[in-house]
This record gives C-alpha cells, sequence and structure tokens, in this order.
C-alpha cells in the first residue's frame, strides 16, 4: 500500500493539506497502540506498524520535496542516493555560485549575503516555472514520464540550491 492508498487521497504532488491531516488523525485515533494495549501480541505489532507508516507517510506528504521524490521512487525513476548527472551549464553557474559564497563568508557587508540569498531565491524561481505545472496538474497515469524526468531534473536542482543555502548560515 502506498503513502497516498494510506491516507485515500489521489497521488498529486501537492496534496489537499487539511484532507490529509484530517485522515492522519482519523487513522492515527484508530490505530493508536495505546488502544491495542490488551490486544494480542500481534495486534499489538501490526498498532506499531501501522502508526510507524501513518507517521512517515505524513511527514513525507506534507513536505513537498520529499513527496515529489516519493512519487518519483513509485514510478521507479528515482534511486536511493542516486548520482544524478545534472546541465553541465548549469553546474558551471552554481561553481561560480559557490565562489561567490565562500567569497561571502569574508565579507564583512551583511548586504553581500542578502544580495546572494535573493538571487538563489531568483534561481529556484527560474527552475521552478517549467514544472509549475505539470506538479499542480499531475494525474497518476496521464503525465508522461517525460514530464516527470523534467519534475526530477528540478528536484536535483533544488537539492544543490539548498545546499548552496545552508553554507550561507
Amino acid at each position: 500500500m502506498n503513502y497516498f492508498e494510506l491516507f485515500e487521497l489521489p497521488v498529486q504532488f501537492n496534496p489537499d493539506k487539511d484532507l490529509l491531516k484530517q485522515k492522519f488523525f482519523e487513522l492515527s485515533r484508530k490505530y493508536h497502540p495505546d488502544y491495542f494495549a490488551n490486544a494480542s501480541d500481534e495486534e499489538q505489532q501490526k498498532s506499531l506498524e501501522v502508526s510507524a507508516l501513518l507517521n512517515k507517510a505524513y511527514k513525507t506528504l506534507t513536505n513537498q520535496d520529499r513527496t515529489i521524490a516519493y512519487i518519483l521512487s513509485e514510478k521507479g525513476l528515482l534511486e536511493t542516493n542516486e548520482k544524478y548527472n545534472l546541465d553541465p551549464a548549469f553546474l558551471m553557474e552554481m561553481m561560480e555560485l559557490n565562489e561567490s559564497f565562500a567569497e561571502a563568508k569574508f565579507d564583512e557587508d551583511p548586504n553581500t549575503k542578502v544580495k546572494l540569498y535573493h538571487y538563489l531565491s531568483e534561481l529556484e524561481k527560474e527552475i521552478y516555472e517549467p514544472i509549475e505545472k505539470i506538479l499542480e496538474h499531475y494525474q497518476d497515469g496521464v503525465t508522461t514520464q517525460e514530464e516527470l524526468l523534467q519534475v526530477k531534473d528540478y528536484y536535483f536542482k533544488k537539492k544543490y540550491l539548498e545546499r548552496l543555502r545552508q553554507q550561507l548560515k
């Protein structure tokens, strides 16, 4: 059973957060281990497993990056610890940006970091724009593999930008 089936939701990159929360609490109450204290060992174990699955699924589906990774994994398009080959032009731009970040650590002007944060935000918007409609209008079985591969490329670029953002902190 996948996470969407567990919550009885359609597969989406942007699941309805309110409905997800409602289903999570409903299922959490139903399967909470405290309600199985007097049950058989087998029922207690199943309750623990379902509770753990619920928590993991909820944590995944309430975070867009994790949801993207989950759907791509379910479709066989993303492997754990995959080494993805990003576009060389993007990597060159990131190398230059990396150098700017390294210099910013020694720059006493606080505006330097602000400018770099702003630039990162602009890059994130730029890489999001081509896949925005795919994420918003995803339909399982209708969205093409080519479109999902565009989402995968976005996912890895965004991860790269997030690593850079962490360097500024």
